[in-house]
């Protein structure tokens, strides 16, 4: 066992004392938080597993570009034909063939504005695409109540070249004009339910932990937009009743993993205290009441990390590596890495690969550092993870 398990509980005990002092003596919040972010840095995740590169010759990966002119990748999505549905962020769907863009405007899809972190956000293909056609997004959409915006859900139907029928299938309320935490990323279940989620627009306070109210939730309906029977809160007095799990921050990862039918997902906490979450019907994920992470610029949120009744994460990373995007490993092209989840780091310009067991994360390897600010990543229908990086185009992962 790690020298620092040992070391935790008294790092923890000090940063307790610190705190109380701060709030009694007003002393500086900077050592406060020299010593709370060394505690929590201690930390191996919320169950001391130490996250160490496996016992085995870990495979090589470098970066391969396929397209430079993408600006903002934000979502992707991987046609059966081998053709790539990307968003930008700033309201464009577009097409790239063989690593080429052979249209960089795709009609019939939806009507996003750009506010803040806000725009087009996520693409993903229904699981019976090649069927019924269905593609579903996530944007920033200022229709309904109030000045601003607030994160929407549609669908429309490809027909080869562009979009048709395009219906929108929720609507989070009211607009706000706050310029943060839009969510929002998109997944299937293996019952075609369909995940979407809505950060807490800026507003922690007041949404994440009210279910009669949209923001900082994970939401959960059926393909065509109706509420499922089963959701956990049919039936309670004003609720959100497509609400799937409350207290989520701003969640930007989302995704089943393909063996288990589990639903991962991870979110940006604020100064520290980024998480990676498997989702439970109606679990409450604890922020702003719980956190491993402080206010930025030193300040404390909570002196809590746990409570009763509220989900801890898988794991956790302090400091902040910003996870964006997220992608489980399968039927790849790299030798044993299936089942493996991969988060893409904004702040430190890497991917983090996350080796997973009975539902605990046992190692950790950062690959393909230097990237860039990671936007997006999902795996191609090629075996390949692509990745899609903030100013500097679309990558594919390949052996070094």
């Amino acid at each position: 066992m790690p020298f620092t398990v040992f070391l935790k509980p008294f790092l923890g005990l000090i940063a307790f004392i610190v705190y109380t002092l701060n709030k009694t003596m007003r002393i500086k919040s900077l050592l406060f938080t020299t010593v709370w972010l060394s505690a929590l840095a201690c930390t191996a995740g919320p169950n001391d597993v130490p996250l160490t590169e496996k016992d085995t010759e870990p495979i090589r990966v470098k970066a391969e570009l396929v397209n430079d002119k993408l600006k903002n990748p934000w979502g992707m999505a991987f046609l059966p034909d081998g053709r790539i549905l990307i968003t930008e962020k700033e309201g464009r769907i577009v097409l790239l063939e063989n690593g080429e863009i052979v249209n960089d405007n795709v009609a019939g899809g939806p009507s996003s504005v750009v506010r803040g972190q806000g725009g087009l956000l996520d693409i993903e293909l229904h699981p019976n695409f090649e069927n019924n056609r269905w593609v579903y997004f996530t944007y920033a959409s200022n229709e309904g109540d109030g000045d601003g915006a607030m994160t929407a859900l549609s669908r429309a139907q490809w027909n080869g070249s562009a979009f048709e029928n395009h219906e929108v299938l929720y609507k989070g309320s009211p607009n706000t004009r706050a310029s943060q935490h839009f969510g929002s990323r998109i997944a299937f279940d293996r019952d075609n339910h369909v995940y979407f989620s809505i950060g807490d627009r800026g507003n922690r306070d007041g949404n994440p932990q009210d279910i009669t109210r949209d923001g900082g939730k994970i939401y959960r309906l059926n393909d065509d937009g109706s509420i499922p029977a089963d959701n956990p809160f049919i039936g309670h007095k004003g609720a959100k009743e497509a609400i799937y799990s409350y207290g989520h921050r701003n969640p930007q990862g989302l995704a089943m993993h393909p063996e288990t039918g589990a639903i991962w997902s991870h979110e940006h906490g604020p100064q520290g205290g980024d998480e990676l979450n498997l989702i439970k019907k109606g679990a409450n994920y604890g922020w702003p009441v719980i956190t491993y992470g402080v206010n930025y610029g030193g300040s404390p949120i909570t002196d809590e990390t746990t409570r009763p009744g509220m989900e801890q994460p898988v794991t956790y990373w302090v400091p902040s590596i910003a996870p964006c995007g997220m992608a489980i490993v399968h039927q790849s092209n790299y030798e044993g890495w299936d089942g493996n989840i991969i988060v893409g780091s904004l702040k430190f310009n890497y991917l983090v690969r996350l080796v997973v067991e009975d539902d605990e994360v046992v190692a950790e390897e950062k690959i393909a550092k230097g990237i860039g600010r990671v936007r997006n990543v999902e795996m191609g229908n090629d075996g390949y993870l692509y990745v899609g990086v903030e100013g500097g185009g679309l990558y594919r992962l390949v052996a070094d």
